[in-house]
């Protein structure tokens, strides 16, 4: 029987996958420049793109004319290199020194977050007879990486000896800023704003300055600066249900399968592992090509809903690793092949992250990030 939501692009390899609308995320970064304007913007591309795709979602923003990049690992950087992307890429995690040359061949920008590294990242860049760029990194209270506020001006002390290196930025990141009390958050930039002092004092030119994330872009402009790191904010999801909702973003991922079994389950006859789930009268039930393989949390069991024809229906039983089942109730229908959409819109009905991220007891930001690349990704517009 004929469906309104036609099949015949869904690759035939897998019935399951993440749409990116590459619309969306232009709108969420122009959103967001007109927001911080004339601060820059440095895209957040880590963690694949928060389940975007890294390389695809990165040569997007990149001919959107985004200003850089931020990843958290090497190898996520490099991958940027190895795809053209042009603009500046600063990678934020912790570095091992046999790292350093790998960062130096690639043109990466490096986090110092302690003289002992500053130095390791100067003595390299000597050895190869090349240019190292860093970022230093202040701890403001976080309790990460990056020297504290309070002994961080050894560490401007030492950027200022350095032969080989070039100090493009000093940053530090909030532990608060998506709070209703942003007490802490205000703590923290001040505290950045006490060691950033050392460069008027000192009369010397004050590298860019960054530490608002999407938080912060949402509810501190006083902490734009010189340049911003938009990360869940640029995928259309807000960092959290008590941060102000200051401009409009848009979701750019969608979620979908397909129905690939029906039957009619009797009463009394429970559906799935652990027998969690049992019908009081005969219901229809549909199976989902999806599963805890996939990264669709198993939290999610006998709690989520997805939409089929426009419609929400309940997920009944425990998640499998590569399947669920939905009931239709007595007299629902759907047919094999059926869209399904488990995050994003159906016709006029949504589930958003924050929705998953509340029924799991998790966060908007790991219902993304835990979409594994078993699933396929597509870019449409």
């Amino acid at each position: 029987m004929n469906t309104p939501y036609p099949t015949a692009s869904v690759d035939p390899l897998r019935l399951t996958r993440a749409e990116i609308h590459l619309s969306a995320l232009s709108t969420n970064l122009t959103a967001i420049r007109t927001q911080v304007g004339p601060a820059k913007v440095m895209a957040i591309v880590k963690a694949n793109a928060y389940g975007h795709g890294l390389v695809p979602t990165a040569i997007h923003l990149a001919q959107c004319g985004v200003d850089a990049f931020g990843v958290a690992f090497l190898e996520e950087g490099i991958a940027l290199r190895q795809a053209g992307i042009q603009q500046p890429i600063l990678v934020f995690g912790g570095i091992g020194p046999q790292q350093v040359p790998l960062f130096l061949q690639h043109q990466l920008s490096l986090t110092a977050p302690s003289v002992e590294k500053l130095l390791l990242i100067d003595q390299a860049a000597a050895s190869l007879g090349v240019t190292a760029r860093v970022h230093l990194k202040i701890d403001t209270g976080m309790e990460r990486i990056g020297v504290h506020w309070y002994l961080a001006e050894k560490l401007l002390t030492a950027s200022l000896n350095l032969r080989h290196t070039v100090v493009e930025g000093i940053y530090s990141h909030f532990a608060n800023s998506d709070s209703a009390d942003l007490s802490h958050a205000r703590q923290q930039l001040e505290r950045f704003q006490e060691v950033l002092a050392f460069y008027p004092k000192h009369s010397l030119p004050t590298p860019t300055r960054h530490i608002a994330n999407s938080g912060a872009i949402l509810q501190l402009p006083e902490a734009h600066l010189d340049l911003v790191r938009p990360g869940i904010l640029l995928y259309g999801v807000y960092p959290s249900p008590d941060c102000a909702r200051s401009f409009s973003v848009t979701p750019a991922l969608t979620l979908k399968s397909h129905v690939v079994y029906f039957k009619v389950v009797k009463a009394g006859n429970p559906v799935s592992y652990g027998s969690t789930w049992t019908p009081t009268v005969d219901t229809r039930v549909v199976t989902i090509p999806i599963g805890y393989g996939d990264g669709y949390f198993r939290a999610l069991s006998n709690r989520a809903p997805v939409l089929i024809r426009g419609q929400r229906h309940a997920l009944i039983g425990r998640v499998c690793m590569d399947q669920i089942m939905v009931d239709l109730g007595p007299d629902g229908t759907a047919y094999n092949g059926d869209e399904v959409v488990l995050l994003g819109q159906q016709d006029s009905t949504s589930i958003s992250a924050e929705e998953l991220a509340d029924l799991a007891n998790t966060i908007a930001y790991e219902i993304l990030t835990n979409l594994n690349t078993r699933i396929p990704r597509v870019y449409l517009g």
